[in-house]
């Protein structure tokens, strides 16, 4: 099995690892210190697990790599659009994309059925630019429920979870998938092949949704929001308005909102990835996070004040930061 992982930051770098050490034909594809810190010293993992090292090869060149059986892809869903000289070289007919993305895929309503199926959300998706460039038969989507981080260049630092849910849009047990999941579990992370993706994906967002965008408005840390009454309680009713959201698509989380945000303190003064990008001037991914739950509201007809007047104020945050860095 030949894998390229495309943005090999700290999920990907890990899961690259991960398959390396599995005895799979990895390539990592990153860039700067990085880079060159995996090239010559390959990746340290660093693991309450176990720590260990794998000697995957590593370029900036895509090209270098030529075609492959999976590409998976450790991108900001904000970078998919402008992705395509990092896949294209890399794309064979079967070659399928396994995105490890938060929030709404571009791919969510590819073999959904029923009234919704194949529609393209503008979000997500704006003018078809995400799908021109990673069709939606390639893909496989992917939720992620581990926690990395770099600690230095070529050294990831395995926080806790070891879970990569994958599914196939069309709800099948797929070969690709099955072949997938079974390379991950050799190197020694879970990887269930479900036949519900999007359930999980609604389960990973009723954090995302809530959490991200306050804490890049407040500053503050998980244990911060949840600990302050007023900003607990509008986190709670982000929370009941994403899951009527899920509900309106006939999706059923296995999840309730107490037991998120009993989850959410015991993760402590974590600061979001949102918290962490709007910190670096880099750009926010609240389109997936949140613009798309919006505009499935206004699809489906379910009331969102909350999630509305949230994502009003953080697309003014978004648009600032986004100036900032293009100053």
């Amino acid at each position: 099995m030949k894998v390229a992982v495309v943005g090999a930051g700290a999920i990907g770098a890990y899961v690259g690892a991960a398959l390396g050490r599995a005895g799979a034909d990895v390539h990592l594809i990153a860039r700067g210190p990085h880079l060159a810190a995996m090239r010559q010293h390959g990746v340290r993992v660093l693991s309450p697990r176990g720590d260990f090292t794998a000697h995957v090869h590593a370029t900036g060149s895509p090209a270098e790599v030529g075609p492959v059986d999976y590409v998976f892809l450790g991108l900001k869903a904000n970078s998919y659009a402008a992705c395509g000289p990092l896949v294209e070289p890399l794309f064979k007919e079967t070659t399928a994309v396994v995105a490890a993305q938060n929030g709404i895929p571009w791919w969510y309503f590819h073999g959904h059925g029923g009234p919704y199926d194949g529609r393209r959300i503008e979000s997500v998706d704006p003018g078809g630019s995400v799908s021109a460039v990673l069709p939606q038969e390639r893909a496989v989507g992917c939720v992620v429920y581990a926690a990395t981080e770099l600690a230095a260049p070529g050294v990831v630092r395995h926080l806790e979870g070891t879970r990569f849910s994958i599914g196939e849009p069309d709800r099948t047990l797929s070969r690709r998938c099955r072949d997938f999941a079974e390379a991950m579990r050799a190197g020694g992370l879970k990887c269930p092949v479900e036949r519900e993706l999007r359930d999980d994906i609604w389960i990973k967002l009723l954090g995302n949704i809530s959490f991200n965008p306050i804490s890049a408005l407040t500053r503050a840390t998980m244990r911060e929001m949840c600990s302050h009454r007023s900003t607990r309680g509008v986190i709670e009713l982000m929370m009941t308005e994403t899951l009527a959201v899920a509900g309106s698509l006939g999706c059923r989380p296995d999840i309730s909102v107490e037991r998120r945000l009993a989850g959410a303190e015991r993760v402590g003064d974590h600061r979001t990835s949102t918290l962490q990008d709007l910190e670096k001037g880099k750009p926010l991914e609240l389109d997936v996070l949140l613009s798309a739950v919006v505009e499935l509201a206004g699809v489906t007809g379910v009331p969102v004040p909350t999630l509305r007047t949230v994502a009003a104020i953080s697309d003014l945050l978004a648009r600032g930061t986004a100036l900032a860095a293009a100053a």
